[in-house]
């Protein structure tokens, strides 16, 4: 699963996203709110983790313009400001959580397990169910009735991705952009053939047709009705 966390305090934003990367999650960083709201827009987070107070744009700006502009990712709140008025404007936003800073890591990482399980269907143990197909994080493959699929690195985290966004269209750019990132030395060609190199892993278990190729915008993930 792919995280941003947004916070201009350099020492806490190292310590937050080490703590998320030791869990296992991928994480991207950003220290103002200018480029916290530009990573977000790109729709390709599980979770954001935002501070309210940041240079450019505040926390509650980012997320009063990716609520505007339909975004449904989970949002946890990070607070310096304890006082009733402060928690409601940040929850009223359309933040589904908030921490108060100081707070506890394993508090922090509790409550980010509990937005991602309310989002997309993750267990207490990082299982993603759909259907016959299970998704399993701490074995980083998924099975078909406990047969593996053995997935490579991309192809996990490509399925992952349209997994946790089951039922939604996802752009090629949106997928490019989760599994390769903004910086990488290679053309959006390379969905489609690692859509191909999934969708082959997937034929044997009669379960190739849960993806759905939506011509001319990308791809979407649909449970078998």
């Amino acid at each position: 699963m792919k995280l941003l966390v947004v916070e201009d305090d350099a020492s806490l934003l190292q310590a937050v996203a080490d703590v998320f990367e030791e869990e296992g999650y991928q994480t991207d960083r950003a220290d103002n709110g200018y480029d916290g709201l530009m990573y977000a827009e790109q729709g390709i987070y599980d979770l954001l983790v935002l501070d309210i107070m940041l240079p450019g744009k505040t926390g509650l700006e980012i997320i009063k313009a990716l609520r505007k502009a339909g975004s449904e990712t989970p949002i946890l709140l990070l607070t310096a400001r304890d006082s009733v008025e402060d928690r409601v404007k940040g929850l009223d936003a359309g933040a589904d959580d908030y921490l108060t800073k100081p707070f506890a890591f394993q508090e922090l990482l509790a409550r980010a397990r509990a937005l991602l399980r309310r989002k997309g269907g993750v267990g207490t143990d990082g299982e993603v169910v759909c259907g016959p197909l299970v998704l399993k994080a701490k074995e980083f493959d998924a099975f078909v009735e406990c047969a593996p699929l053995k997935l490579t690195a991309k192809e996990y985290k490509l399925l992952e991705f349209l997994l946790l966004n089951r039922g939604q269209i996802l752009t090629k750019e949106q997928i490019f952009d989760r599994v390769w990132g903004f910086d990488v030395d290679t053309n959006m060609g390379v969905v489609d053939v690692y859509l191909h190199y999934v969708r082959k892993k997937l034929a044997p278990h009669n379960c190739d047709g849960l993806i759905h190729t939506i011509r001319g915008v990308g791809y979407m993930l649909k449970e078998k009705s």
